[in-house]
């Protein structure tokens, strides 16, 4: 099973600061080093956190698989079409949202879906769907053309409980309907070190897309190194 590691948080962090550091460029590249099979960028209409530099650095560095995340506006399009990453998903977008909060609307967005799945699948990009794990909107994936989907698991990862093991049958139910209908099945949102054994232990997923959990654990087994680093060169410098 793949594993695509999603490094938007990195620049969420330079953000914050707008300078020139931490990069993702460099955090993929350890991405790659620890074994991620693929990287995930979202460019945001609101360029919150992953720059266009960002997609363009990557798309030009990184040889393992580039899924760019993105909404299916008219400007993403011309985006994805011109740097040509491995893979695309569709997602929603709200300007006031912290994070994705839920599937694509597949009936509301239904045109525009269509339209951004014919044309950058007509280029050669595979398109998949980010969707709740529902049978229909599995059904309209299908419909729409899209070769892949990745199931939303964000309930699964935030309920507790009877609950929990409800999502995750939801889950399980869609991967297995999506995988009926032919479709490649992705996962992801939510999912942490503590989560994320049962849903990869679901047969026929191809990858679980993964990352605000995994750069927020970097932070803990990295952060001693660097204060040793930090601490040396000023000891040394000192004296």
């Amino acid at each position: 099973m793949l594993l695509g590691v999603n490094v938007d948080h990195v620049a969420t962090v330079r953000e914050a600061r707008r300078e020139m550091e931490p990069d993702p460029l460099t955090a993929a590249e350890l991405a790659v080093l620890g074994g991620a099979d693929g990287i995930t960028l979202h460019l945001r209409e609101d360029r919150r956190h992953i720059q266009d530099r960002d997609l363009i650095n990557v798309r030009r560095e990184i040889s393992i698989e580039l899924n760019l995340e993105m909404a299916a506006t008219k400007e993403m399009i011309s985006i994805a079409l011109k740097v040509r990453p491995d893979m695309v998903t569709l997602v929603p977008e709200k300007r006031e949202e912290l994070t994705t909060e839920g599937g694509l609307d597949l009936i509301k967005g239904r045109k525009k879906i269509k339209y951004a799945i014919d044309i950058i699948q007509g280029s050669g990009i595979p398109v998949s769907l980010f969707i709740n794990p529902s049978d229909s909107d599995i059904v309209i994936s299908k419909e729409l053309g899209a070769r892949m989907i990745e199931i939303h698991t964000g309930l699964y990862a935030n309920s507790k409980g009877r609950k929990k093991t409800e999502e995750l049958n939801r889950v399980k139910k869609a991967v297995r309907k999506g995988l009926e209908l032919g479709l490649q099945v992705n996962a992801g949102h939510g999912l942490n070190f503590a989560n994320v054994k049962k849903i990869a232990a679901i047969k026929g997923l191809r990858g679980l897309y993964i990352g605000h959990s995994i750069i927020a654990n970097s932070i803990y087994v990295g952060i001693e190194k660097a204060v040793r680093e930090m601490k040396g060169l000023i000891d040394t410098n000192s004296r």
